[in-house]
């Protein structure tokens, strides 16, 4: 779809994000990984219940801290564009791709040659549902943010109209997974995508279709 990208632009920037140099995200995320450490500490804790109240009011004093310098909009990287000056927000506060989100796993995404996505990433037990396994809503969000990520790498970028998932087989917590993700058709304003979840072993877990559409503009 030529210029998809560049008239997507101001649909996908409505709102004023402030862009943070490399040396600034470094340490954001950092941050955000120990976080991530503080999120799953916290559910596997056994500590006994004056200790929890003593470490809850630290906790909430370093996060008065923190929201002492509060930005109205989370911020983006570099010029902030999944693809430079045109397309999608890259959101580096995403839930699922975020590294400066202390809830996303995050997955790093690879933008492929051929127009598809992929990502490698582990969940931990923030993330169950059934004992042992993945949400299966946590499983749609990476799928819908991949599929999301295709067609904007694909050059038609747009909003999550449909989406359908098929649980194969149980997706499990602790092991290495693989999402990947690419176009299967274009109509008009309309881009299909289709992609799915790998366990370890290579066997599919999910397998998801999705319809994106991009607005119209005025």
């Amino acid at each position: 779809m030529p210029g998809a990208r560049t008239s997507a632009h101001p649909i996908f920037t409505v709102q004023p994000r402030e862009p943070l140099d490399e040396r600034r995200v470094e340490h954001l995320s950092a941050l955000a990984a120990e976080v991530r450490r503080l999120n799953e500490a916290t559910v596997h804790t056994a500590l006994p219940e004056e200790e929890l109240t003593e470490l809850t009011a630290q906790v909430r004093a370093l996060t008065d801290r923190l929201d002492a310098a509060r930005r109205a909009f989370p911020p983006v990287s570099g010029d902030g564009y999944t693809t430079p000056g045109e397309g999608m927000l890259q959101q580096i506060a995403s839930p699922v791709t975020g590294e400066l989100n202390p809830i996303a796993p995050p997955c790093r995404i690879e933008f492929l040659e051929d127009g598809s996505v992929r990502t490698e990433f582990t969940l931990n037990f923030l993330y169950e549902g059934p004992p042992g396994l993945a949400h299966g809503g946590v499983s749609a969000m990476v799928l819908d943010q991949l599929l999301g990520l295709a067609a904007n790498n694909n050059g038609t970028p747009g909003l999550t109209a449909s989406l359908e998932l098929r649980y194969r087989r149980p997706t499990p917590l602790g092991q290495r997974l693989t999402a990947e993700a690419r176009i299967d058709r274009i109509e008009g304003r309309k881009a299909y995508a289709v992609g799915r979840i790998l366990n370890a072993e290579g066997k599919v877990t999910i397998e998801a279709t999705a319809m994106f559409v991009m607005p119209m503009l005025g």
